[in-house]
């Protein structure tokens, strides 16, 4: 797994986890209006504990990747606009951290049961 992220404080260093950011993007998207799950990405790569979430860069670029499966009959820009926007807003709210992209891959459309 790749290194924790590091903030340099006025009064001392700062350490959050990768895991950590991955939590607070899962549970901001999952709570965004039209996502219904996380998807695992159709990559091959490191992705984090939650499915289908991946962070990279450092504290002073961050770039968080995540695969979402939204609900039918929404305009799919829309949702994933609202995701991005929301994602990093909270990243960088709750941890202080620099968010530079959110690129959101809608994996799936799922019809509501």
């Amino acid at each position: 797994m790749a290194e924790d992220l590091t903030l340099e404080l006025e009064l001392g260093r700062l350490t959050i986890s990768r895991e950590a950011v991955g939590e607070i993007v899962a549970e901001t998207a999952l709570g965004c209006y039209g996502v219904v799950a996380l998807s695992a990405g159709s990559r091959v790569r490191r992705m984090l504990r939650r499915e289908g979430i991946a962070v990279e860069g450092d504290a002073r670029a961050l770039r968080i990747e995540l695969h979402v499966v939204v609900e039918h009959g929404l305009n799919l820009a829309e949702v994933a606009a609202t995701v991005r926007s929301q994602v990093a807003y909270e990243v960088e709210r709750l941890t202080g951290l620099t968010v530079a992209a959110v690129e959101v891959v809608i994996q799936r459309v799922r019809a509501s049961a």
